[in-house]
C-alpha cells in the first residue's frame, strides 16, 4: 500500500470490467486503493462493481459498491449524495464509462444510436460533474479526471465510428470548461487519451477471437511495438488525481504508446520512377 491519495475519497464510474480480466475502471479503483483512498465502485452492473471490491479488500483496502446508470441525472445524484453519507467527501472523481456505440458515419448510424453514445459517454460525466463539483466546491478542492480515446484526435479510413469519435472530442471541452470555471476554487479537470491498450472488453467485443494474435497485430500498430494494460492508464490517472499535480488542470494526457504522435506513411510506387512518402 502506497500513500500518494491517503484519506482521499475516490468515485470510480464503471469500477466493473467489461469481460474477465482487469479493465480500465476496475485497475483504476484498485490503485487509488492501493495509495490510500477511500474509493466508492460504481457501475451499472453490481456484481462486477462487488467483484472489483472484493479484489480491493483483499489487499487491504477500503471501498464499497454502488449500482448505478450514470446516463441518469437522479443515479447521479444519488451516488454523489451517498459518498458523502459514507465517506464524508469527494476528493476525487474518475469518469471512465463509455460505450462503443454502432459503426460508421452519419448515413449509416441511426439516431437512436447516436444518442445513446453520447448519453452514456458525455452526458454521463457532465451529470456525475454537475453533482459532484458543488461538494468539491464546498470542502475546498478535488480532482476530476475524464477518461477518453484517441478516437478523439484520430479518425479511421476503414472502420469510422461518428458517435464514438464525437463524443470523446466533446469530453476534452467538457474537462476544459470545467477546468477554467472551477481553477480558483481549488478543484483540477483533466483528460487521459487511451490508446493501444489491452482491455477485457476487446476480447469480450469478439467472441471466439485468436487473444495472442489480436494483441501481436494491435501491438504492430503501436510505434513501441506493444500494447499497454488497464494499469497503464490507472497510473496515469493516479498522478493527475494526486497532489503531484496539484498545477495541472486542463491538460489532455495521452496514454497510447506513441499511437497519437505517430503518422502511418505509405509508399507509392511508380511515381517518378521511384516512391512518394504520403
Amino acid at each position: 500500500m502506497g500513500n500518494r491519495v491517503e484519506r482521499k475519497v475516490a468515485i470510480v464510474t464503471g469500477a466493473g470490467s467489461n469481460g474477465p480480466g482487469v479493465g480500465n475502471g476496475r485497475a483504476a479503483a484498485i490503485v487509488y486503493a492501493r495509495e490510500g483512498a477511500q474509493v466508492m465502485l460504481v457501475d451499472r452492473n453490481l456484481p462486477s462493481a462487488e467483484k472489483t471490491g472484493g479484489m480491493i479488500k483483499d489487499e487491504g483496502g477500503t471501498c464499497f459498491s454502488f449500482e448505478a446508470d450514470v446516463s441518469v441525472s437522479g443515479d447521479c445524484e444519488a451516488m454523489a449524495q451517498t459518498c458523502i453519507d459514507t465517506f464524508g467527501r469527494i476528493d476525487i472523481l474518475h469518469n471512465n464509462v463509455a460505450i462503443p456505440g454502432d459503426p460508421g458515419g452519419p448515413v449509416e448510424v441511426d439516431e437512436a444510436s447516436w444518442d445513446r453514445v453520447m448519453a452514456v459517454n458525455l452526458k454521463s460525466i457532465f451529470l456525475a460533474c454537475k453533482y459532484v463539483l458543488p461538494h468539491m466546491e464546498r470542502q475546498g478542492g478535488g480532482s476530476i479526471v475524464n477518461i477518453s480515446s484517441v478516437g478523439a484526435i484520430r479518425a479511421r479510413l476503414h472502420r469510422p465510428n461518428v458517435s464514438y469519435s464525437a463524443s470523446k472530442a466533446a469530453i476534452e471541452a467538457l474537462s476544459r470548461d470545467v477546468a477554467i470555471q472551477y481553477a480558483s476554487r481549488g478543484i483540477r479537470s483533466n483528460t487521459i487519451l487511451i490508446g493501444g491498450v489491452f482491455t477485457p472488453r476487446i476480447v469480450a467485443e469478439r467472441p471466439g477471437v485468436d487473444v495472442e494474435d489480436l494483441v501481436r497485430k494491435r501491438g504492430a500498430q503501436t510505434p513501441s511495438g506493444q500494447l499497454g494494460d488497464a494499469f497503464d492508464v490507472a497510473y496515469a490517472a493516479l498522478f493527475l488525481a494526486s497532489d503531484e499535480a496539484k498545477h495541472i488542470t486542463g491538460a489532455t494526457l495521452a496514454v497510447d504508446g506513441g499511437k497519437s504522435a505517430f503518422m502511418n506513411v505509405a509508399i507509392v510506387e511508380g511515381v517518378d520512377g521511384g516512391g512518394q512518402v504520403t
